[in-house]
């Protein structure tokens, strides 16, 4: 992690001074993430257990030109850069801004700003360089990494802190009415809070994270990443989320997370008779289910009960394939490969679905024989070369350097 973040820190700050003839007064950093496991919980208020990974956004930033002249007449803007699009975009710092039509990455950093103005930091004017190592599209919480850094930005400008939970759910609301993406709340809880060497078990209603030691240095956490890319702005997640409601009206709860699998069983009479009531209570069965193993696995890795923890992987992936239909044939593909190589521990597919990553837990001691073994495989039947990435629980947004 320190030689991944390090390069990013050194190119991020390189650009800035090319592009601005300055240090950067401001440097902050938010990770991506990879969830172990409790796929599609967190939205119905169940639980969900992420770690923060090796991989971050990184911004610098520094006073904007006119605010060194006392131009008090300027807009109130922010003018940034981002290295991975090699674009620049205006952020508005005052007034309300428009939900844009076409969401861009820029878009993503103006809903961040303005509701974390809108909750009291009022920056001045300030530009911008941003950087990021988290891919796109992978499952791996690349938004959410540029929200919560965006905000952690906006702290070390003002020097004003934000409730940790009060900011990732800034950052959420900002998915949910600027993006107009109705993701739960995991991603930007994690990139806020997490720990090194812990993974975060969240429940989801109460907002309360309890802190999982996971720094065995038998077992590493490996992300393979299936070089399918997924767009979670088109139909398919507001789909399920919309699919999960009308179950838990079904049945009679306030979210599936208050459903035990005795009551979906005692109500698929009532399922039956909806036009998609087959389609409801399958996805019901996984919510419902995938709660169970989430809890259990977070209990196995306290008692380092691998076996189980890898029963529970394969039992998640099955149900994500079957039950919530979110899985597509490369990543199960993946997984297939996993399950029959000599170290793997338990593996599935990780983040929203339809392409992304695999999450594995495997021993260390063969990771480099595994990776090899999953790459050429999957290559030979795909046509695809993945890319894979080995991470140990990271450390969770981070002002690295703050100058008045």
């Amino acid at each position: 992690m320190k030689i991944l973040i390090s390069e990013l820190i050194s190119e991020t700050k390189s650009v800035f001074f090319k592009k601005y003839g300055t240090e950067p007064l401001w440097l902050v950093a938010a990770p991506g993430r990879v969830n172990l496991i409790g796929e599609h919980t967190d939205y119905n208020d169940g639980f969900v257990f992420p770690i923060a990974i090796e991989r971050y956004t990184v911004i610098a930033a520094g006073h904007a030109e006119h605010d060194k002249h006392d131009d008090h007449d300027a807009a109130a803007i922010a003018d940034i850069y981002s290295i991975n699009k090699e674009e620049s975009a205006t952020i508005q710092l005052d007034g309300l801004a428009t939900p844009p039509q076409t969401v861009v990455w820029s878009s993503y950093v103006q809903g961040t700003v303005q509701n974390v103005i809108e909750a009291g930091l009022r920056p001045k004017n300030f530009r911008a360089v941003i950087n990021s190592n988290v891919p796109l599209g992978a499952g791996l919480s690349s938004s959410a990494s540029l929200e919560i850094a965006t905000a952690t930005l906006l702290e070390a400008i003002t020097g004003q802190k934000l409730d940790s939970v009060q900011k990732a759910l800034l950052c959420q609301k900002a998915e949910h009415f600027f993006i107009r993406m109705p993701c739960g709340i995991m991603d930007q809880f994690i990139s806020a809070m997490g720990r090194e060497g812990y993974a975060m078990l969240l429940d989801c209603r109460s907002c309360v994270p309890k802190m999982i030691p996971l720094d065995d240095s038998d077992i590493t956490v490996l992300i393979i990443n299936s070089n399918v890319k997924h767009e979670l702005t088109g139909s398919e997640y507001p789909d399920r989320r919309r699919q999960c409601e009308k179950a838990a009206q079904l049945l009679n709860v306030p979210k599936l997370r208050d459903a035990t699998l005795q009551q979906l069983k005692t109500a698929q009479s009532v399922f039956d008779k909806e036009p998609d009531g087959t389609i409801c209570f399958r996805r019901a069965y996984h919510i419902i289910t995938e709660n169970d193993r989430t809890v259990t696995m977070a209990d196995a890795i306290v008692r380092k009960d691998w076996k189980t923890c890898g029963k529970l992987m394969y039992e998640s992936h099955a149900s994500m394939r079957d039950d919530f239909e979110i899985t597509c044939a490369e990543i199960d593909l993946l997984v297939e490969i996993a399950q029959s190589t000599d170290g793997v521990i338990g593996s599935r597919m990780t983040g929203g679905g339809f392409g992304g990553c695999t999450v594995s837990l495997v021993e260390s001691s063969k990771v480099d024989k595994i990776s090899k073994t999953i790459s050429e495989q999957y290559c030979s039947k795909t046509g695809i070369e993945p890319v894979i990435s080995v991470t140990h629980p990271a450390q969770g947004a981070m002002i690295l350097d703050s100058k008045s």
